[in-house]
């Protein structure tokens, strides 16, 4: 496969991660719980460390969520980054509070007196600044005729001049529409612009299905093109299903080595065994296996260790019995009472061992 090469943006850190430069791509996802409910959220941000998220977005929509902010980053490992819409004195607030980051348009506060005093914040505290441009809420006057994704671009343009006019450089930009070559073609633009890294993501993307195929699409196509420095999949499911996506499309894309990868075959009239039900079953027990091992999951003895040659360990399925194969090599027979527990324990194995380091 033969990439573009990655388009060079200006390092810059939130908390302990780097974002641009030739930092890995990092994984984003935001809290739905209630932020004032400290309890809940840390949980939730505890789950999502665990399910490998390097990053973590919090709405802050009063003051109380501001102030609980400070209790939550006592009690989290993940870089947080505050969610501010409009109110600058939340800004504020939540750089007091210690956040690693802030998603603020410096555009939409409208005094000037204001927007120096969270550019001066967030300056002394070097904490980095998201300017984000979601194509619902471009201004209906920036060039009216001009195509969706210049208007975008032109949107954020105008953020970012305002920080540059406080000599404020520690910015990453976003440019997100539900349309995926929207979305496409705003980056693009975008990245031929400035250097600040970029946050790629499809806004409202929908459910998790369809979601993760829109998502995947834009995602993973600017990836492919060498664009992009940290992701979020935007889903209206539990935020853990946006980690799982996003390392997907990063899987897909060679571009990480972090956790399992499932192989299993779409079945056809010779597959004798509830395949798909098998299949969801591995899925379901891999989800925490944080080291980088393919796994096989094959409807048929006679070619599924073949078309799964390359696979850590995989399980081909025939009637009442199936084998159990490393690397194509048969290990061992199994019956089909034993399917799941015995290929789960070759996985444990190979996974205590570190994984096979496989790289795609």
């Amino acid at each position: 496969m033969v990439y573009r090469k990655r388009r060079v943006s200006h390092p810059l850190r939130i908390g302990n991660v780097t974002i641009g430069g030739d930092a890995p791509i990092a994984v984003q996802s935001m809290t739905k719980t209630d932020t004032r409910n400290v309890k809940a959220t840390v949980q939730q941000i505890g789950e999502l460390e665990e399910y490998g998220c390097d990053i973590v977005r919090i709405a802050v929509p009063d003051e109380e969520a501001a102030q609980a902010l400070a209790a939550i980053k006592k009690r989290t490992r993940l870089p947080i980054i505050a969610d501010i819409h409009f109110d600058y004195r939340l800004a504020l607030q939540a750089l007091e509070s210690g956040v690693d980051g802030l998603r603020l348009n410096p555009g939409n506060i409208r005094s000037a007196e204001h927007v120096a005093a969270v550019v001066r914040a967030a300056k002394e505290r070097e904490v980095p600044l998201r300017v984000g441009v979601n194509v619902g809420s471009l201004p209906k006057s920036l060039l009216p005729e001009a195509p969706l994704p210049d208007r975008m671009v032109e949107a954020a343009m105008e953020h970012i001049r305002i920080l540059e006019d406080h000599d404020f450089d520690l910015i990453k930009i976003s440019l997100k529409a539900f349309d995926v070559p929207t979305t496409i073609e705003a980056y693009q633009l975008m990245s031929e612009k400035v250097p600040y890294p970029l946050h790629l993501g499809v806004t409202e993307a929908g459910l998790l299905k369809a979601g993760s195929i829109r998502s995947t699409l834009g995602i993973g196509i600017l990836l492919y093109l060498g664009i992009g420095d940290t992701i979020r999949v935007s889903l209206t499911a539990h935020p853990r299903e946006e980690v799982i996506a996003a390392y997907e499309i990063l899987k897909g894309l060679n571009l990480t080595q972090r956790g399992p990868t499932l192989v299993s075959c779409p079945t056809c009239g010779r597959c004798e065994v509830n395949l798909v039900s098998l299949a969801e079953a591995v899925e379901a027990r891999l989800s925490r296996i944080k080291e980088p091992i393919k796994v096989a999951v094959m409807g048929c003895v006679v070619n599924g260790p073949g078309e799964a040659m390359d696979a850590d360990v995989g399980i081909a399925c025939g009637n009442r019995r199936g084998v159990i194969f490393k690397k194509g090599e048969v290990v061992r027979t199994v019956e089909e009472k034993d399917f799941l527990e015995t290929l789960m324990s070759e996985i444990m194995e190979v996974a205590r061992s570190g994984g096979n380091q496989f790289k795609g």
